[in-house]
């Protein structure tokens, strides 16, 4: 929580991913196990995300796709999309598919607030102005989404997070941090 690249926020980011590890790790169990249950592959999903200073990094979410789902449609997920397995639609409806971010968060290629990390298809493309948004450690929650989700277009998201990042204060991530739970809860935006 506070300015990109402050001693504050990586703190901030280390002391609650160690925290949430630590107490969510019963509930990483009983997903892993629901997972494998439901369909075959791996229990996390791997995927290329575009981040700090334009380099691509990992992204882990727990898998609610079917297995090798992208050789079966498109790489960006539709409303009511098959490849979703009923585990997944769980996952995806309650956030509970981004939790292994917290590894990315703790290995330094995430933070939990900033702006959301977007697939590389989708980046390359970025005009000079957006490409301002790689300036910034991506986050596992932020300004977009709390403010639209999923319903913002890339460059909406694009926009509204290059403003809010470049005057990022502590205060206004606490805020975005209570309004998560919110935005979980509601499930405001999300398809």
């Amino acid at each position: 929580m506070g300015k990109q690249g402050s001693f504050l926020k990586r703190f901030s980011d280390l002391l609650i991913s160690i925290i949430l590890l630590i107490v969510c790790f019963p509930l990483f169990l009983i997903i892993a196990v629901a997972i494998k249950l439901e369909s075959k592959g791996p229990i996390f999903f791997l995927h290329e995300r575009t981040g700090l200073n334009g380099k691509t990094f990992r992204m882990i979410k727990f898998r609610g796709m079917i297995d090798n789902a992208l050789d079966f449609g498109p790489g960006i997920t539709q409303v009511d999309d098959p490849r979703i397995t009923k585990v997944g639609r769980f996952l995806r409806r309650t956030s509970l598919d981004e939790l292994p971010q917290l590894v990315n968060v703790l290995v330094g290629e995430m933070s939990i607030i900033g702006p959301r990390p977007e697939i590389t298809n989708i980046t390359q493309n970025y005009s000079t102005e957006h490409k301002k948004v790689f300036e910034f450690l991506p986050g596992i929650t932020g300004i977009s989404q709390v403010n639209g989700r999923q319903m913002l277009t890339p460059e909406q998201r694009t926009n509204m997070e290059i403003r809010y990042y470049s005057k990022e204060t502590f205060w206004g991530d606490i805020k975005i941090f209570i309004k998560t739970f919110y935005v979980v809860v509601s499930n405001k935006g999300n398809i």
